[in-house]
């Protein structure tokens, strides 16, 4: 098993996003990049604790490759926008990439240049070492599932799972 740690906008895309893909064993929503030590979600929204909400993937490389992983993240969201995604406005809605090894890092640094072939350049993604890793509070974990009718998992989520399913089908988890 392998983990990465990523942050593109608001957590629950991601979470939604990458638990549809199969050998992906766990995602867990939390914080990281900060200064913080323990940050609450309402500390984190304030974008003075230098967080960023995040998600970490607990995958099985024999069977979803690492660069799927990556590639995934980059299609599911904007890495040109700086500490945003669409009206999700700050730094713990940023771009980044946090690495726990020098061959992590080299992966991110390639993914992030098939990205900026993808998006026709300027992707401003950080890659980072990964510092503590806080998981958010229970209700954030796998908050597309709990509550699919909510609004900005309507508006916000579901175009980005769809964007999955679209793009990486082989992937696909069967059920």
């Amino acid at each position: 098993m392998k983990t990465y740690v990523l942050a593109g906008g608001c957590f629950w895309c991601l979470d939604a996003a990458y638990r549809v893909l199969k050998g992906v064993h766990s995602v867990v929503s939390g914080y990281t990049g900060g200064q913080v030590d323990h940050p609450s979600y309402e500390q984190v929204c304030t974008g003075t604790t230098g967080h960023a909400e995040a998600v970490a993937i607990t995958f099985d490389p024999d069977v979803i490759p690492s660069d799927v992983i990556l590639d995934a993240f980059f299609t599911m969201h904007d890495p040109r926008q700086l500490n945003r995604q669409g009206n999700d406005v700050g730094t713990q809605y940023r771009s980044a990439m946090f690495f726990g090894s020098p061959e992590d890092q080299a992966l991110f640094e390639a993914a992030r240049d098939r990205a900026g072939d993808m998006w026709g350049g300027g992707v401003v993604t950080e890659i980072v070492p990964l510092g503590t890793y806080y998981d958010a509070e229970d209700y954030h974990q796998d908050f597309f599932a709990k509550n699919p009718t909510q609004g900005y998992c309507l508006a916000v989520a579901v175009p980005k799972v769809s964007k999955i399913r679209a793009s990486f089908a082989p992937y696909l988890r069967s059920t």
